[in-house]
């Protein structure tokens, strides 16, 4: 193989790594200075117009949320201040990987964005139907996303190009098993869970931080298409699932979703041989088991499918008084890239769109620039601070600060963690039947890939469980002798 040549940025400068962002300390946050990550993130926000780069293809639905239980003793938010308070909500569907022509019985990752329309303004949770993904790191996002869109010269979907990331990326091993276990094929979005799989912050009246993780349990009960079932669904109705969810709702039979929390005190964070801010990881329900909180429920179909849930933007960036961030290194970066893609794809002020707009007043500076809707009535006060009474900011929003620790520095994200202990536990809870579905999926969806990124990844199989990576290689025609890691 000849010598590769250096990687640089779009000026040239050499990177000297590629594999992990900049931060303080070696669990975060992110560090502003890394303009390797912001390039890449804002360069993928601009690669495609004008559909989303991801979750192209979507359905939502409008609803409410009503509060069933007190748990203002971890979050002082308004939308939690009482037993049956109610909170419209818009929750958009979509499939992760294909266009917006896309059938929607596909194995694939599905959205659960959520946007709250509150009394102290929008709160919107983007997350899946996982409560994992396959990176940890946002510098890996833009590289990751290309092995799930169409290959540059063959303009087709390449089975290789997935595989090989993946083998090359072991802390996608625990959400690889999910894709291609039973439940990475939802017969509709009414049947599947949602996960706000980030941690985030609940802040309570005392202004204490605890650590908290959001669920969303089907009520309708979680059921999926195997593939074959799937197969004969595409070639019926591309848009099974769309036609599912605005029929069940036309017709008043509303899906529900029962909201839980994961609550962690703020000094657990290290105490456990995994990272709590860990994407690829999820907290043990024996430890931090579900607490409840309410009922959300989608009554409502859109009118118009543009204005609605085309032109409807999440991002986590959208929070409110008594929800924070974390140091989860992805929703650090998501902070950011999911504004700047709105901003990009839709406008600079597309939170005032009807669909985006908040329930409550809002006073802010930003001017000019494309889709200006009103005209700002601010006389003299156009730029802050100021002397003419124009909004100003309120210390009694301040946050407590976020404990943080560490030098500066890129440090490697893989290095001492255990990517395969989760991804096996999940494969010993499965039943016999289950095992084979996943691995049965798994073989199929590895046809065609080199011998040799089979191999890499049938290892982080096996190392996660024995009878997974065997189950897999024999399937693969491959034995255990195969694999480098069984004669270890």
């Amino acid at each position: 193989m000849s010598q590769r040549n250096t990687m640089t940025t779009t000026a040239g400068a050499a990177i000297a790594d590629n594999q992990n962002s900049a931060t303080a300390g070696p669990r975060g946050p992110l560090l502003m200075q890394d303009y390797q990550l912001i390039e890449k993130l804002a360069h993928q926000n601009r690669e495609r117009t004008p559909e989303r780069v991801v979750h192209a293809k979507g359905s939502a639905a409008y609803g409410k949320l009503t509060i069933t239980h007190d748990i203002t003793t971890y979050s002082k938010a308004s939308m939690f201040a009482g037993i049956g308070k109610e909170t419209e909500v818009l929750l958009r569907f979509s499939t992760v990987a294909g266009e917006r022509g896309a059938a929607d019985a596909e194995r694939d990752v599905r959205g659960f964005a959520l946007k709250f329309y509150t009394e102290d303004g929008n709160w919107d949770l983007v997350g899946n139907n996982t409560p994992v993904f396959f990176i940890r790191d946002a510098l890996k996002f833009p590289d990751f996303i290309r092995t799930q869109k169409r290959h540059p010269s063959t303009n087709l979907r390449s089975p290789t190009a997935m595989w090989d990331f993946w083998s090359l990326s072991p802390e996608s091993l625990h959400q690889v098993t999910i894709l291609f276990s039973d439940r990475g094929l939802p017969q509709g979005y009414r049947f599947m869970h949602g996960f706000g799989s980030h941690t985030y912050s609940f802040i309570n009246a005392g202004n204490e931080r605890s650590w908290v993780k959001f669920h969303f349990k089907s009520m309708q009960g979680v059921k999926n298409w195997t593939n074959r079932e799937g197969e004969q669904v595409v070639a019926r109705d591309r848009e099974s699932a769309q036609r599912d969810l605005f029929g069940a709702i036309e017709k008043g039979d509303f899906p529900r979703w029962r909201f839980c929390v994961q609550i962690m005190p703020e000094a657990d964070a290290d105490k456990h041989w995994y990272n709590p801010f860990d994407l690829t990881k999820v907290w043990p329900h024996k430890d931090y088991p579900l607490i409840d909180v309410g009922i959300l429920e989608l009554n409502r179909n859109p009118r118009h499918y543009f204005a609605e849930v085309e032109q409807s933007s999440f991002s986590p960036s959208n929070i409110v008084p008594g929800i924070g961030f974390s140091p989860d290194k992805m929703l650090q970066a998501r902070i950011f890239a999911y504004a700047d893609a709105h901003r990009y794809r839709v406008g600079a002020h597309y939170e005032m769109l009807p669909v985006n707009r908040p329930k409550c007043p809002v006073h802010h500076y930003h001017a000019d620039g494309a889709m200006l809707f009103e005209i700002p009535d601010r006389g003299d006060a156009y730029y802050e601070p100021n002397s003419f009474n124009g909004p100003a900011q309120n210390e009694k929003f301040t946050e407590p600060p976020m404990k943080i620790h560490g030098d500066a520095d890129r440090f490697d994200h893989r290095a001492g963690n255990d990517d395969y202990r989760q991804a096996g536990d999940l494969f010993r809870l499965m039943n016999a039947a289950q095992r084979e579905t996943l691995m049965n999926n798994i073989a199929e969806a590895m046809q065609g890939v080199p011998a040799d990124i089979v191999k890499r990844q049938t290892t982080h199989f096996y190392r996660a469980d024995p009878d997974y990576g065997v189950g897999v290689a024999t399937r693969m025609g491959l034995s255990a002798i195969d694999l480098p890691v069984a004669a270890e």
